[in-house]
């Protein structure tokens, strides 16, 4: 495993040698990589990091032609790490290297995506200083944790260290000192499991060089209002952003999962879980094996649920094989996968091949080509199924169709809204709106006019 420590430089000359060093010698049992990011400094910070960089390979330098400012060095140094795991460092010498093992503890073991060093939480050690700065920092907080319901100490820590493979996902476009409120909204949106632990912390006074002021503060509180409320978008990918988004209609879910009720066995696959919007509801069976394509969603999907003894996490894509090593299965559930695939009937066989004799194939797809718009295109959706397509893909895969239903009219309405008013995304807001109706839909679905969103097809291996 590699440590990817990211250094944003700007003036910091006369600290370089010592906070490097102290990097360097930081005692995790990993190998580290030191990006240093020189944000046009105008003292001699490049000299001091290119000088160091001759005699040490692990450091590697990178320079802005003009002053961008901290978040900016951070998101260049993000796109050039190659580690596992990502931790902020400061240049100067207010964060000690010698927390890096416990800082990192909850991710390397598996507890956490992301960790925050809180120099608020009971630390052994803290430099006292500013009332004002330190009630600012609370008052950043405070309102952070409000709009992204989490419950930090210290948002505005430096020390934040996260998963490489979650954090070169997140979409992130501060420039300055917005980095911290931003990276914050990003991983509550992203659902990404936020540990904190305390840290020392040796602030250092104006005179010293602190950079950050009361503009800052101002600038910090608009920051986490509008990555709340105006730019909700965790990531680039449209089909990261709407698994999660569903992640926020768990009365949907149920729905789906009661609508299968009889023909839900104790050992269980779920087929291209996501980061677990079904299988959180699944966790009671026997066995649960759990797969998706998406090696971040299966790291993921182990964090939350490789505890339990009932539950096997796997990279599986059944577009090219299944798994070798699955024993066979009750019941497979495929609620994601066929929709996306150009050769379906591939896609379900290769299910359908660890599916024991007499075992159920669950199935939630599209439905109907006339509803087909940008809210598909946003989920990664190559296709929906008319019936009499879905019966020969079906067929196809060799099993027999024991039942299929239209599901979920209701929500038809809204989908063809969202073609039209919305960016084509499901958000999280439009998930949890739609979630608040599920009780009525339940109750009307099978009486209203029109079709159905969905197809439910239960098909039964021989």
């Amino acid at each position: 495993m590699k440590l990817s420590v990211l250094m944003p430089v700007f003036n910091e000359a006369r600290t370089l040698d010592v906070i490097v060093e102290r990097v360097l010698s930081a005692p995790v049992d990993m190998e580290i990589e030191l990006v240093c990011v020189d944000d046009c400094s105008t003292d001699d910070s490049l000299s001091v990091l290119n000088h160091l960089a001759e005699s040490d390979p692990r450091i590697r330098v990178h320079t802005h032609p003009v002053n961008m400012g901290k978040g900016k060095a951070i998101r260049t140094a993000i796109e050039e790490m190659t580690g596992d795991i990502a931790i902020v460092q400061d240049a100067d010498l207010e964060y000690d290297p010698a927390d890096y093992p416990r800082v990192l503890a909850p991710i390397i073991n598996g507890d956490a995506d992301a960790v925050y060093g809180s120099r608020f939480a009971a630390s052994e050690q803290r430099r006292v200083l500013f009332f004002w700065h330190a009630l600012g920092n609370r008052v950043l907080t405070t309102l952070s944790n409000m709009v992204n319901d989490l419950n930090l100490t210290d948002m505005e820590t430096c020390y934040k260290a996260v998963r490489a493979d979650v954090l070169k996902r997140l979409r992130l476009t501060s420039d300055r000192f917005g980095f911290e409120p931003e990276v914050t909204a990003r991983l509550a949106q992203w659902g990404a499991r936020i540990y904190e632990v305390p840290i020392s912390y040796h602030g250092r006074t104006y005179a010293e060089g602190k950079n950050i002021g009361w503009r800052d503060g101002v600038e910090a509180l608009w920051l986490i209002l509008k990555f709340r409320f105006l730019d909700t978008r965790a990531t680039n990918e449209d089909q990261v952003v709407t698994r999660q988004s569903l992640g926020r209609a768990p009365r949907f879910r149920r729905w789906v999962l009661d609508s299968f009720a009889p023909y839900i066995g104790e050992r269980v696959l779920e087929v291209n879980a996501g980061p677990g919007n079904t299988t959180e509801h699944l966790l009671l069976r026997r066995q649960l094996v759990v797969t998706d394509s998406d090696p971040v969603h299966v790291e993921t999907l182990r964090r939350r649920f490789g505890h339990l003894a009932n539950v096997e996490t796997l990279v599986a894509n059944f577009a090219v094989d299944p798994p070798d090593h699955i024993e066979p299965v009750d019941t497979a559930l495929v609620f994601d996968g066929l929709q996306r695939e150009t050769e379906p009937k591939v896609y379900l066989a290769n299910v359908a091949s660890v599916v024991a004799s007499g075992g159920y194939l669950l199935i939630q797809v599209p439905a109907h080509d006339v509803f087909f718009g940008s809210t598909d295109r946003a989920a990664g959706h190559a296709r929906r199924f008319e019936r009499e397509e879905l019966e020969d893909t079906i067929r196809s895969a060799g099993v027999e169709l024991v039942r299929l239903d239209e599901f979920n009219r209701l929500g038809a309405i809204g989908w063809r809204a969202n073609h039209v008013i919305g960016s084509g995304r499901i958000t999280p807001f439009v998930a949890r709106s739609f979630d608040i109706l599920v009780p009525v839909a339940r109750r009307i679905d099978a009486t209203l006019p029109g079709r159905g969103l969905s197809w439910l097809a239960v098909a039964r291996v021989p």
